[in-house]
């Protein structure tokens, strides 16, 4: 009878009841192991969030080089009279004071203030997203095979 109200898996004699006696120690190492390898992820991904914060100076400082580049051939083309040549000079001057805004933005911007910008982005624009995405998919594909 003691037995049967023994509730902790032992007899009243001192010895262990079931087969489950030994998965103790085993779940233990488990999760121990499960726990060392989450540690580890969790830090791999803070290095990684840190190189590239370390790098969004050095990015914004080539975005501003292009931009002044494109500013500068605008420039040089610009005021010849030919519709078509001011119109390709107005061209590189929008596009410059885009690609300035994005440096702008990626100097101002941590990794995750980026990635909630693209997350409200997304949810807002939902199909312009997929599309994009689909796009870029494309072109990633498509460079990694001209590489080979």
């Amino acid at each position: 009878m003691d037995d049967y109200n023994n509730q902790s898996g032992q007899s009243s004699y001192g010895g262990s009841t079931g087969a489950g006696a030994g998965t103790a120690p085993m779940k233990e190492k488990i999760t121990e192991k499960a726990n060392e390898l989450k540690e580890q992820a969790t830090q791999a991904a803070r290095r990684a969030t840190e190189k590239i914060d370390q790098s969004r100076q050095s990015t914004a400082g080539a975005l501003e080089k292009t931009a002044t580049s494109l500013h500068s051939s605008g420039d040089a083309v610009a005021g010849t009279g030919h519709q078509v040549v001011d119109a390709v000079a107005g061209a590189a001057h929008s596009t410059a004071k885009g690609v300035q805004a994005t440096a702008d933005y990626v100097r101002s911007n941590d990794l995750k203030a980026m990635g909630a910008d693209i997350q409200a982005l997304v949810k807002r624009y939902p199909t312009y997203s997929i599309a994009a995405a689909a796009v870029l998919g494309f072109l990633i594909v498509r460079g990694m095979r001209s590489g080979d």
